[in-house]
């Protein structure tokens, strides 16, 4: 007999109307986030386009994989009765401008909430409160939170990615207020907040140089290997008691996991293996580390 097959679980913001008005990275990320989460996005590009096509074209391409562009101009009366039609029939309105600037295309919370009533905003802004004029970026948000060290960039845009997230979160929680309130919420995500609470970690101590997961445990670090890097995070009891077997050093234990000895003789037992060795000893000792290229 056959089975039938279970009905598919719709996704979780299925027949939501989600438009942007955000370029550039957070706000596009977020969308794309939204999507995946069963959203129907559109996104609102001025005439000239995004500038991220023009900084990295495969993000762009990766960002506005199922999201429908429109191309309008705000700044023109004619622009702005479009948009306001589209936001007719919008849950959500998702934008990265300043709040003056917000203003002056007449989409401050007030004039929305007057014409849109049940519109949801979630303004992505650089910093909270008075501080969402300031001109900023990626690279200074990590630097006021503490990300930064020496003259190296950062390996990755945390902010800009981390404030994706927290915008798609508001969106989330925009939806339930206004069904709860029966009418639209404004919710505003400061890329500043973003970066501090990646940089959690580090002002609790953790990751700061020296710190317990700043190079002060032997089992939580990267060594060089015959023929690359390799990242070890054998940091709960169990893993760094198996290292230790493994590396002929004896069960590690919280204590002497910190001693600088036990990390000089970990640093020439990695040097004595080549990247292979490695990856095999991690599958059969089920040892959480990676290995890298030079």
């Amino acid at each position: 007999m056959a089975r039938t097959p279970l009905p598919r679980t719709p996704l979780p913001l299925a027949g939501v109307q989600i438009l942007s008005l955000a370029l550039n990275l957070p706000g596009p990320a977020a969308l794309q986030r939204l999507r995946q989460l069963g959203a129907r996005c559109t996104k609102v590009e001025p005439p000239g386009g995004d500038p991220m096509q023009g900084y990295c074209a495969a993000a762009y391409a990766e960002l506005q994989r199922g999201v429908r562009t429109v191309a309008l101009d705000l700044k023109t009366t004619a622009g702005q009765r479009r948009l306001g039609q589209r936001l007719e029939r919008t849950d959500v309105l998702l934008t990265s401008f300043r709040p003056s600037a917000l203003a002056r295309l007449g989409l401050d919370p007030t004039s929305l909430a007057q014409r849109h009533p049940r519109l949801c905003v979630v303004r992505i802004v650089g910093g909270a409160g008075a501080r969402a004029e300031e001109a900023g970026h990626d690279l200074t948000y990590q630097a006021e939170a503490g990300l930064i060290d020496g003259l190296a960039l950062p390996p990755s845009l945390l902010a800009d990615m981390a404030g994706a997230l927290l915008a798609s979160e508001a969106v989330l929680a925009a939806l339930r207020q206004r069904d709860a309130l029966g009418r639209g919420v404004v919710r505003d995500v400061a890329l500043t907040d973003a970066a501090a609470w990646l940089a959690r970690p580090r002002a609790w101590g953790l990751t700061a140089p020296g710190g317990l997961l700043g190079g002060a445990h032997a089992g939580y670090r990267v060594y060089r290997c015959a023929d690359g890097r390799v990242a070890v995070a054998a940091l709960e009891p169990h893993f760094a008691r198996r290292l230790g077997d493994v590396a002929g050093l004896g069960p590690l234990s919280p204590a002497n996991a910190l001693c600088p000895e036990v990390a000089d003789r970990l640093t020439v037992w990695f040097a004595g293996r080549t990247r292979a060795e490695l990856d095999a000893l991690g599958r059969a000792h089920d040892l959480p580390w990676v290995t890298l290229g030079a």
